[in-house]
């Protein structure tokens, strides 16, 4: 696995779903086109999973 995530917000979030906005908000996804850079653990890839048609990843 890599170490480290790169995940970028790229569908709104006005439509979804209130846990798919909690989980973007808790990944520190707030506005389109936005960039984080997470650690590779089991944890982030559930929560990619439950937004995963939002947001495109590329592991580095």
């Amino acid at each position: 696995m890599a170490k480290e995530l790169h995940i970028t917000l790229l569908r709104s979030l006005i439509a979804s779903k209130p846990n798919q906005r909690k989980t973007a908000n808790a990944l520190g996804l707030t506005k389109l086109h936005k960039t984080v850079i997470k650690k590779d653990t089991e944890t982030i890839r559930g929560m990619i999973n439950v937004i995963s048609h939002l947001v495109e990843v590329t592991e580095k």
